[in-house]
């Protein structure tokens, strides 16, 4: 077993190389992802290890990216697209909607878009207006597109590779603030063998409260658990991993033993993924519940200049507080 401790960034970067590895029709296209290995040296050194034919770098045209990627895609290729920032994607939005997500239930399945769009999600890096934005409700909300998102190291290797692999075109949401945290990863894991991509994980047991997060939210969660237990209050974790579908048979589950759920993410809370787990969990879970479903989100403005950011994310002692508000009823 080859395992090593990888930074969430490096893993990505592994996972790429062994799918650039596996499969010759795998080709990475994006901004600066190829001589500079990308703003976050996601790519770093797959250009000058599989050549400027198979990591190549476009002109500056978000749309023109996702649209030639389409072509391959028909054309057998498996491109995986990289969308330098979050707030980047918009300009592709009319082509992911209208043509990735729809591509193949207009040709009633005779045509699949095998394609990968990794876009860094999320703030907490002190960047400027239109780079820490977090637009997975558009998507997850678009028939046709599967969405996912991973929360550390091991994830990511494997996750990426995953949705290499699929037929079906998947936005996969990189927590851009956990690039450089650090974690275990175990390099020969075989795909066929691997946790399901589009399944939840249970990442820290508890019996009082569910606490049901994704990408960067997953740690601030496990953090909140952490503090806690010297309350004497055993928090459960669950990362979704999936957006798009949604597995919740793990919340459910979870939820019917403890009783109470907060649904924490980054994005706005007005009509955002916590609404959507906010019904469906009271919807199965009703007679279970002993308060209601609880949110913690970003506010319903636009992303904050960097220095009043923290104030914006949710974080350990907002996660707290909603706990607090749980028990309350």
């Amino acid at each position: 077993m080859a395992t090593e401790t990888l930074t969430l960034g490096k893993a990505l970067n592994s996972g790429l190389r062994r799918a650039l590895e596996t499969d010759p029709k795998v080709i990475i296209m994006g901004e600066d992802v190829g001589k500079l290995g990308g703003v976050f040296r996601i790519t770093d050194g797959l250009q000058k290890d599989f050549g400027d034919q198979r990591v190549i770098d476009t002109p500056l045209a978000e749309s023109g990216i996702i649209g030639t990627a389409v072509g391959l895609a028909i054309r057998g290729y498996r491109p995986v697209c990289e969308i330098q920032f979050d707030g980047f994607v918009y300009p592709a939005y009319d082509q992911i909607v209208s043509q990735v997500a729809k591509m193949h239930y207009r040709s009633r399945g005779k045509l699949s878009i095998p394609m990968v769009i990794r876009i860094p999600f999320g703030g907490g890096i002190g960047a400027v207006e239109h780079h820490s934005e977090s637009p997975e409700a558009y998507f997850a909300h678009t028939a046709g597109l599967k969405v996912v998102s991973c929360s550390n190291p091991q994830d990511a290797y494997v996750m990426i590779q995953q949705a290499i692999a699929s037929d079906d075109p998947i936005v996969f949401l990189e927590p851009k603030r956990r690039y450089w945290e650090k974690g275990q990863v175990d390099l020969d894991a075989p795909l066929s063998e691997a946790y399901p991509l589009h399944s939840a994980r249970v990442v820290r047991p508890g019996t009082d409260v569910t606490l049901l997060a994704y990408g960067p939210m997953v740690r601030t969660c496990l953090e909140a658990a952490t503090a806690a237990a010297e309350d004497g209050r055993e928090l459960e974790v669950i990362d979704l991993r999936s957006l798009s579908p949604l597995d919740l048979g793990a919340a459910y589950e979870s939820v019917k033993r403890t009783g109470r759920a907060v649904v924490v993410h980054e994005a706005p809370s007005n009509i955002g993924l916590g609404a959507e787990l906010a019904a469906r969990i009271t919807e199965e879970c009703f007679y279970s519940l002993e308060s209601p479903v609880l949110r913690v989100t970003g506010f319903d403005t636009p992303y904050p200049a960097a220095r009043v950011e923290e104030e914006y994310l949710p974080d350990l002692d907002r996660v707290l507080d909603a706990v607090d508000r749980t028990f309350g009823w």
